[in-house]
């Protein structure tokens, strides 16, 4: 009976591996189909704006990591938040190699724990949670996604529908796994909210994998920069200039 099972559990793994294949190989064909009837029925005009789309989202996430999470941190901690970013390097390269805020967990927490002063009890407990639910960047990207295929399907987007693209585009980021592309499967959710085609997706695949690096890099900037908020409102002091090797000052 153990055997009989196993390979029924074996004979069902193989079935859905064969069929994981047969999407895998079908799955450019499928794109293809989407993409031409979008230009059969809108013309080239939705590819020509596709970079414009693609800036968009690097500007908004540039904003972010430079001014809002740098701004945010220094009203928590009067510290200079560029103390923080000099120890980021090893951590938001790896992010961008590997589009994954799990893989980069080790490298993020050295960095905040060595370099910015947060001790060990806040890193463990504040950085785990950030890489799981803590997807800002993930959110901006999957607003700007929303909107951008809307116009390329000519919906005009009232106030109350982008306002459930925002709430929506949040709570399926914080849903969404660390692994690559993980916001791109979520956005299905929201384009189902406010009534938008899925095959929309199929419009922006092309820059998508870029973007993801991009956007890990700000996950993991800003999961860092809770750290060091989280540290200042437990009573330590970091980014406070110390010698190598010694605790993390108490305020």
């Amino acid at each position: 009976h153990r055997s009989q099972l196993g390979g029924l559990f074996q004979g069902a793994f193989h079935a859905m591996m064969k069929l994981t294949y047969a999407v895998i190989w079908t799955a450019p064909m499928g794109v293809f189909g989407i993409n031409a009837r979008i230009v059969a029925t809108t013309g080239f005009e939705a590819f020509h704006s596709l970079g414009f789309y693609f800036i968009l989202v690097l500007v908004g996430l540039l904003i972010h990591a430079t001014v809002t999470l740098p701004l945010l941190m220094f009203l928590v901690t009067r510290r200079n938040p560029y103390r923080h970013f000099l120890g980021m390097p090893p951590a938001l390269i790896t992010a961008f190699s590997t589009g994954s805020t799990i893989v980069t967990l080790p490298l993020t927490m050295k960095a905040v724990t060595e370099h910015s002063g947060v001790s060990e009890k806040i890193s463990s407990f504040v950085l785990p949670i950030g890489a799981t639910v803590n997807m800002d960047g993930t959110a901006l990207y999957e607003c700007v996604a929303v909107i951008f295929i809307a116009q390329i399907y000519g919906f005009n987007l009232g106030f109350d529908q982008q306002l459930i693209i925002v709430l929506t585009a949040v709570l399926a980021s914080i849903g969404a796994a660390s692994v690559p592309m993980s916001g791109l499967v979520m956005m299905s959710i929201i384009l189902g909210a406010v009534g938008l085609p899925l095959e929309g997706v199929a419009v922006i695949l092309a820059v998508d994998r870029v973007l993801d690096m991009f956007r890990t890099m700000v996950n993991v900037f800003s999961d860092s920069c809770g750290a060091v908020i989280v540290a200042k409102l437990d009573g330590e002091d970091p980014l406070a200039p110390r010698t190598p090797g010694a605790s993390p000052a108490r305020a």
